[in-house]
Formats: C-alpha cells, sequence, structure tokens
C-alpha cells in the first residue's frame, strides 16, 4: 500500500479532532509539490525543529524547497516538531513524525536536513528523530538508514551537536544542497558504505564531517585541539557564499498555509549582509559581504509571487532594509503596483539614523504598519562600545518623524547585560525613552501620547563576533537589571508597555552558542528529563537542564559566563565564516576604548570578507587584505 494511504488510515478525525490546530499536521496547501514517488532518484526531508506556524515562516526553508524540487529526479518535503498534544497522541498510537508532502516517517528518506535557527531548538532536533524513528547518535547509524544533517546560522558551531549528525554544511545553501544531492546520487549508483559517501561530501566545500575530526581538551577544561583523523579532510572547513543574488533561484509559488502563520505574507529578500557592523550581531558578521538583488529582479518577484499566492502583504527582509542602495526605485516601482492591486507593503529593520518620512507614508498608504527602531543601549557610551552607530539625537528626530506622521505606536529594542554596561546604562535605557515621549507632546496632543512598547533581551555572546571572548552577565545580574528598570519605568510614566526575556533561557542559550563537544551528553540528558521548546517560556524548565550539566559533570557557567583570551582554542576555530580572528580581536579592543569602526558603505575595515570580491567588497574602489592596501 502507498505510505500516503497506510498514514492516513491511522491520522483519522479521531486523532485530528483531539488536537489544536489540525491544519498543521494535514498538508495539502495551496502550491505544494507533488511528484510520482516512481520517478524520483532522491528524497530529501527538510525538517524545521519547531511548531508548524513558526517553521512555515522561516525564508530558508521556502528558498531550499523550491531549489531541490525544481529538479525532477528529487523531491523535497517537509516535516515540523509537532506540538505537545500531537506528540502525546502520535506516541500513544505509535505513528512515526511523518512528513506533510506524503506522510512518509522521517526514517524512509535519503537525507533527512534540520535547519538550526537558534539554540534552544536543540532538544526539538533530538525529539524528532526519536519520533521518527531514525537513531539520535550518529554512531548508531547503519546502512540504509537516512543521513542527518544540518545547516543555518547555529552551524557555525557545529560541536554541541556534533553527536547527533552525520554533516553540517556551513554557510549559505542555495548552490551546496545541489553538490550534495548530485554526490548522493553517484553514491548510490556506485552502491558503495556510508563511509565513503561521508568521505564524498567532505571534499565539497562548505561540509563539515564531525566524526573525522578529534578534539582534545586540556586540564582545565579548555579545548587543545581539534583535528582530522581522516585523510584529504580540510583543517579548516570554509563556509559557502553566493556571490550574485539575481543568479540563485528565490521561490515565487511559495506555499500558502491553511492557518495563520508567524509571518504570514510574501517575504522579499533585498540583500544578505550588514554594513553595520554591531559588534554583538552575530548575523552580521557571519553574512558578510553586503550583497544586494537587484530591484528590476525584485519587482518582478513581487508580482509573480501576488499571482502565485494570492498574498495581499509585501514584506521587504534583510537585517538593515533601510540599507538597501536602490531602496527608494525600489519602493517607487512596488508601491505603484501595490497601492492598484491593494497590497500593503512593510518595512522591518528600519535604521535610526535613516528613517524617512516621505518613504513611510507611501508604503502605508494601505495599511498603516508599526514602526519599531532598536537604539539596543541606552547610554551614547555603551552605543560608542557596541558600535551602533547612532545618537539620542538621531532616535528623537525619527520618533518626532513618525508622530508627526500619524504613528503614535512605536517598538523600541535594548539589550541588557552587554560588556561594560553599568547601573548607569539601565537607566539611561528609562531615561531615553521617556524624554522621547516628552519630546513628541508638542506634536501628539493632550488625547493621543506617543506610546511605546520597549523591550529588553539578554545579551549573550556569540561565536565569530567581536564579542564572543566576553563574559555573560551572572543570572541574578541580570534580573536585578530587569527589576530595576521595570520598577523606574513603572514610578514615571503609563505610556511605556515594558518586556523583557527570561534570563535563565538566555543563559543555557549562552551555553549552547559556546560550547563544545563535550555538550552532547547534556543536551541529550536535558532531553531525556523531557526538555523541549525550550524557547517557549512555558515549556522551558531550567532545573531539569541544571540536572543534566550536574550528572553530566559540566559546569554551565564555564561556557556563559568566563571571559576567554585570546589565546584560547575555541571550539569553533576549525570553521572558517569569512572574517579573520585578527579582525575581531581588534574590535574586541575598540569596544573598551569606545572607539567607532566606519560601515563598509563608507569604506573598507579590512574584516576578511573582502577577499570575496563580491557584493559591496567588490564596489570598494580600494580594500584592505589583513592591513595591505590592495586592489579589490
Amino acid at each position: 500500500m502507498h505510505p500516503l494511504t497506510m498514514m492516513q488510515l491511522k491520522i483519522d478525525d479521531r486523532i485530528l479532532l483531539k488536537v489544536e490546530k489540525p491544519a498543521k499536521y494535514t498538508g495539502n496547501e495551496w502550491n505544494m509539490v507533488r511528484k510520482p514517488l516512481d520517478k524520483v532518484k532522491m528524497r530529501f526531508a527538510f525538517c524545521f525543529p519547531d511548531d508548524y506556524e513558526i517553521g512555515m515562516s522561516h525564508l530558508g526553508m521556502k528558498i531550499l524547497y523550491h531549489i531541490l524540487n525544481k529538479r525532477d529526479e528529487v523531491y523535497c518535503e517537509r516535516a515540523f516538531a509537532p506540538w505537545v498534544d500531537m506528540e502525546r497522541l502520535m506516541r500513544e498510537n505509535d505513528l512515526p513524525l511523518y512528513t506533510l508532502e506524503t506522510y512518509t516517517p522521517l526514517s524512509e528518506f535519503d537525507i533527512v536536513g534540520f535547519t538550526l535557527q537558534y539554540e534552544m531548538s536543540y532538544t526539538n532536533v533530538l525529539n524528532m528523530l526519536d519520533l521518527g524513528r531514525i537513531p539520535i547518535f550518529a554512531r548508531d547509524r547503519t546502512e540504509g538508514m537516512p543521513f542527518v544533517i544540518a545547516g543555518g546560522p547555529c552551524a557555525c558551531n557545529p560541536e554541541p551537536l556534533a553527536d547527533f549528525f552525520d554533516f553540517f554544511v556551513i554557510g549559505e545553501g542555495e548552490e551546496v544542497i545541489n553538490e550534495i544531492v548530485d554526490e548522493y546520487i553517484s553514491w548510490k549508483e556506485a552502491k558503495e558504505s556510508r563511509t565513503e559517501f561521508l568521505k564524498r561530501v567532505s571534499c565539497i566545500e562548505g561540509v563539515y564531517v564531525p566524526s573525522f575530526y578529534d578534539v582534545i581538551y586540556n586540564e582545565d577544561g579548555t579545548v587543545k585541539s581539534i583535528a582530522p583523523n581522516t585523510p584529504d579532510v580540510p583543517d579548516s572547513v570554509k563556509r559557502r557564499i553566493i556571490k550574485d543574488m539575481d543568479s540563485v533561484d528565490f521561490p515565487e509559488d511559495i506555499i500558502v498555509p491553511y492557518i495563520g502563520t508567524v509571518h504570514d505574507r510574501i517575504m522579499l529578500e533585498v540583500f544578505r549582509g550588514c554594513i553595520r557592523g554591531c559588534r554583538f550581531c552575530q548575523a552580521g558578521f557571519i553574512y558578510r559581504p553586503v550583497r544586494e538583488r537587484s530591484y528590476e529582479k525584485l519587482c518582478e518577484i513581487a508580482k509573480k509571487s501576488v499571482q502565485s499566492t494570492g498574498y495581499d502583504e509585501i514584506s521587504l527582509v534583510s537585517l538593515s532594509t533601510s540599507d538597501y542602495s536602490a531602496l527608494p526605485d525600489l519602493c517607487n516601482n512596488l508601491i505603484e503596483f501595490t497601492e492598484k492591486e491593494n497590497i500593503s507593503l512593510s518595512l522591518p529593520s528600519l535604521r535610526v539614523d535613516n528613517f524617512s518620512l516621505g518613504l513611510m507614508d507611501r508604503v502605508s498608504k494601505v495599511r498603516k504598519s508599526g514602526l519599531t527602531f532598536a537604539p539596543e543601549a541606552g547610554t551614547q557610551r555603551l552605543r560608542d562600545v557596541i558600535n551602533k552607530g547612532i545618537t539620542n539625537e538621531d532616535l528623537v528626530s525619527s520618533v518626532r518623524l513618525a508622530v508627526s506622521g500619524g504613528w503614535n505606536q512605536v517598538k523600541l529594542y535594548f539589550m541588557i547585560g552587554l560588556p561594560t554596561e553599568t547601573m548607569e546604562d539601565v537607566e539611561g535605557i528609562s531615561e531615553l525613552s521617556i524624554n522621547l515621549i516628552e519630546s513628541c507632546r508638542d506634536i501628539s496632543g493632550r488625547d493621543k501620547f506617543l506610546n511605546i512598547t520597549l523591550s529588553t533581551a539578554c545579551f549573550v555572546p556569540k561565536p565569530f563576533t567581536p564579542f564572543q571572548w566576553e563574559p555573560m552577565d551572572e543570572i541574578e545580574v541580570l534580573m536585578k537589571k530587569q527589576y530595576h528598570l521595570k520598577d523606574l519605568i513603572r514610578k514615571r510614566t503609563r505610556n511605556i508597555k515594558y518586556n523583557y526575556h527570561d534570563a535563565r533561557i538566555s543563559f543555557i542559550e549562552a551555553v549552547l552558542a559556546r560550547g563544545d563537544r563535550r555538550l552532547g551528553k547534556v543536551i541529550y540528558t536535558a532531553w531525556s528529563k523531557g526538555c523541549k521548546f525550550d524557547g517557549w517560556d512555558e515549556f522551558f524548565s531550567f532545573d531539569k537542564w541544571m540536572k543534566a550539566f550536574s550528572e553530566c559533570n559540566l559546569d554551565p557557567k564555564f561556557y556563559a559566563n568566563r571571559k576567554r583570551e585570546y589565546s584560547e582554542v575555541l571550539p569553533w576555530d576549525h570553521i572558517d565564516m569569512g572574517i579573520s580572528k585578527e579582525f575581531l580581536i581588534k574590535e574586541n579592543q575598540k569596544a573598551y576604548e569606545g572607539d567607532l569602526t566606519r560601515n563598509c558603505a563608507a569604506g573598507c575595515s579590512a574584516c576578511g570578507a573582502q577577499v570575496y570580491k563580491t557584493g559591496i567588497c567588490a564596489k570598494t574602489k580600494r580594500g584592505l587584505i589583513y592591513g595591505e592596501n590592495t586592489e579589490v
């Protein structure tokens, strides 16, 4: 019997009527790909280790799903972490985790690929493998079993998950995924062993096979060395990067879910990377250099996407959308189309120092969206430490412009626990926010004051940033700062709603972000104790995680709260993300001096990404490569 029929007989109304939002488990959405299985040479299960509503909002999944399914001989299908009600019923009824396209269990696929978007999804990875009836540890998988792989931003430090994955994809996946598929089809036809396939893919730039590397530790618990144990394996695995954004496929016929998702709209990725260099921001460094799509290409994608999906909203996506060099041309062309079709256009990721009221007015003609700014720190001193490059005057000017244009709801994002932060810097968050309200009183009038939603995240030091050596604040210190800020705001105004992140979750995130291979046993132990959906407040169990660390004889503070020396071998030193360690050290030193580094558009700062000679680096007239003047 066809797998679809077998599974559908088991997943009937008796199960689906007992779960919240059953449409998350049925598939058959608009634009879902269907293929005859007898014509397919390789089947790929794309797994998102979180809820369907979050996973279906992920742009990377849409891109790879589109690219793989363009190949007639390849079928890419989707699987998501089932919510707790569905998981309970699946385990009670002995149902394996399956894909939405054909209801096939994960264990029957050739390759099962996970995207690692945030560290707190790691236990969900293990849970999905277990539900999919795939051995959790890579060493336990035998011939005929799927290869389990991972990519995404968290793969830049793959070591905490090294025990569970056969290999990792480092960097951007649009090109390398096809090379992996080609190698798989050739290997399958050659009828070679499982190890031979791993040797084949280890020769592909951007592929890291952890079983081919040994980690040795010093007596103090730090890493002594990470070295290959297999011939012809590179000492350092170099990331993959797309050099020409216009040359790679971008999906126009994306799947339209039957239920609402977090980002239930068309997403246009205008560029990749960021010119700014905020010293805490991992994405801003690992996606360097900036590479833009042409506005002509973006307009073409937008129109075709509207036609194939029926969505009535388009969102421009990037790390800092207002830095797109052709933004006026893009918006003018898009607005001409969106106004006629009654489609709204949203611009997230706005910079305080280049906010344009005229542009926002035009964009909001169909539907007025909210405004979000991210000052990150409450004082100028601390903003200089993190290289934010904006002033109080920039923020006041932008918010006054917004209020004069009819906006009276603004979201502000800050971080607590940044390196060198004092309680005065924390108090500066309150002062700045209140000053914004006061500065707009003459515009907003008595009956319509500016209202601010203020959110603070806890600073987590991340690999491949200038702050990768910095300690994270202790949980108690972070909570003290949060409560102090909350009291300050409560006493002075009702026009600010304050939200803050659970410091304990951020602590575990920091441990996993900067961890080494020994953390695999902690993740497994935590999962065994019932940890899953750790990024969700209602499911996160700090006590279970602490018990897991205790049972594994590892101190989480060793990973999260310890300042590291520049000379220390970091667990991710064998991964090359295109940014030189010398540059990161220099940026770390400049942070303590409060010394700003110019943005990439103003001039090259010799970060290491300029060697790719693409995107903004290719446009720079003269670049600095490792300290020497060199034509780029």
